[in-house]
């Protein structure tokens, strides 16, 4: 055996069961930011939910800013995810997701990453329920203009789709053409 393939095989039983430990350690830092990040964005949400309801548009414009570095903390997050699970499959801890690589690293008895990770998939679930929550609002939003917006073009009467004996005095809103 040379010299290169001894350190090697050396370093591979040293890395045993320190591996195992790092990737506990790289899943727990992976699992405390993505909790920041959610923590953020569920404040965010929550302000923004706010500000629509009461129609404070300066403060609704102000978000998007904060939107967008959330946003693009989380692609940054997914792409860690990935890197993580890629890295751990070639290590022999191969897992489909974090709840799975937690199972393994945890040796099947639920520990503090697979609560962690519990954690994450609820407040992510969390998460979803409140943009849910803030696009019906902002969809019931835009219903609303949309219903005003017709009231003001056709002055509060219901116009039928097609009628060849429409008079041009009566297809003009109330604040057009006051005759109407």
């Amino acid at each position: 055996m040379n010299v290169t393939s001894a350190k090697n095989s050396q370093g591979a039983a040293q890395n045993g069961p320190p591996l195992r430990s790092d990737y506990e350690e790289q899943l727990g830092e992976y699992l405390t930011a993505l909790t920041e990040v959610q923590s953020k964005l569920l404040e965010l949400l929550e302000k923004k939910r706010r500000a629509m309801a009461s129609g404070d548009l300066p403060a609704i414009a102000s978000f998007q800013q904060q939107e967008q570095v959330l946003a693009g903390e989380l692609e940054e997050l997914q792409r860690r995810r990935g890197e993580l699970l890629a890295s751990a499959a070639q290590e022999g801890l191969a897992a489909e997701d974090l709840r799975a690589l937690a199972r393994r690293l945890e040796r099947g008895k639920p520990g503090k990453l697979a609560s962690q990770v519990n954690q994450a998939a609820a407040r992510m679930q969390l998460l979803q329920h409140t943009a849910l929550t803030n696009w019906v609002i902002a969809q019931r939003s835009l219903l609303h203009i949309s219903q005003m917006l017709e009231i003001l073009a056709t002055g509060g009467r219901l116009l039928p789709t097609y009628d060849p004996h429409q008079s041009q005095k009566s297809c003009c809103g109330g604040l057009v053409d006051q005759e109407a």
